[in-house]
């Protein structure tokens, strides 16, 4: 410190800061500040994301239960809107378009219940995943949480709500004449393989929709030409018999075709397994897997920048 006399006056000049100099990236390293909502590494957001395994689990079962709290017959639509879909797929693809050509109507109509119950679930899960960011910005800007917590609970909600309807499933089936017997254990795996399936594609839409919104107006259409692709309605095999045995082997290796194939073995009785694909649980391993692992760290990438801008 310095000082000048000029007749009765004195001048103090303060000493240099001892942070003068120092770029703003230094000051926050030297004062401990991080960003706000930096991404952390990849193994300690696993662990977060497992530490909020409970809000995942309550957020799912609220969104379930408010689904549907405006309508008078209340959760009853978990299982009346896809038995309807069911119905008029039947009518249209069944009697009219005899779609179940090479299947009595025994196996024909389990066959479509099945297809149409088990998509559901995945095009659920991608619809609701879509809008996972986009859709409760005030929830993600309000609170600090692994984002991830959002698209999965959309998943799990999205099972919960197909296990209510796989009890009226399970009727179907039994009224057209296929019992409960050892496979029907397969669900279990089936279910668990999809579900992840599912949750890595609500986690790689729920980026998308963050940045593009919409997004969400095109998925429908998408979602509707999976579904014509995949299956749902009729055999792959029988229909496709008169094409290029690729074009057959590509639509049966689509995950969608493959998970409703594996239930459709599961419950069926005379659904056998010479109407899967080669190799099919490794199939189904693989695309689960696959796509689970790389929607989880596709997602985690831009964890960042979810509900800024």
């Amino acid at each position: 410190m310095s000082e000048t006399t000029h007749d009765v006056g004195v001048v103090v000049t303060a000493p240099p800061s001892p942070d003068e100099g120092l770029t703003a990236a230094q000051l926050a390293a030297k004062y401990g500040l991080a960003v706000s909502g930096a991404r952390p590494p990849l193994r300690e957001y696993v662990r977060q994301l497992w530490g909020r395994r409970h809000f995942i689990m309550a957020f799912s079962r609220a969104k379930l239960a408010s689904q549907y709290s405006q309508a008078k017959l209340g959760q009853l639509w978990q299982v009346a809107t896809p038995l309807l879909n069911a119905a008029v797929y039947f009518m249209i693809f069944g009697l009219l378009l005899n779609a179940g050509r090479g299947m009595s109507k025994e196996v024909y109509i389990p066959f479509l219940v099945t297809g149409v119950f088990v998509f559901t679930f995945t095009q659920s899960s991608v619809m609701t995943g879509v809008r996972a960011i986009s859709g409760n910005l005030g929830l993600v800007r309000a609170l600090h949480f692994p984002r991830a917590s959002l698209p999965i609970s959309f998943a799990l909600q999205q099972l919960q709500q197909l296990l209510y309807s796989m009890l009226v499933l399970f009727l179907v089936v039994i009224g057209f004449g296929s019992y409960p017997d050892a496979s029907w254990a397969l669900i279990v795996p089936v279910l668990a393989l999809q579900f992840c399936f599912n949750s890595g594609l609500a986690l790689i839409f729920a980026r998308a929709g963050a940045k593009t919104p919409d997004l969400a107006q095109l998925m429908p259409f998408v979602m509707r030409t999976w579904m014509y692709a995949s299956g749902v309605m009729f055999s792959i095999p029988v229909f496709l018999a008169d094409k290029p045995q690729w074009v057959a082997n590509i639509l049966q290796w689509n995950p969608a075709a493959i998970y409703m194939d594996l239930m459709r073995f599961a419950l069926i009785e005379e659904y056998g397994a010479e109407n899967l694909p080669a190799h099919v649980w490794a199939v189904a391993g693989g695309w689960a897997v696959l796509v689970a692992l790389g929607g989880f760290v596709y997602f985690w990438q831009a964890e960042e920048r979810y509900g800024r801008g």
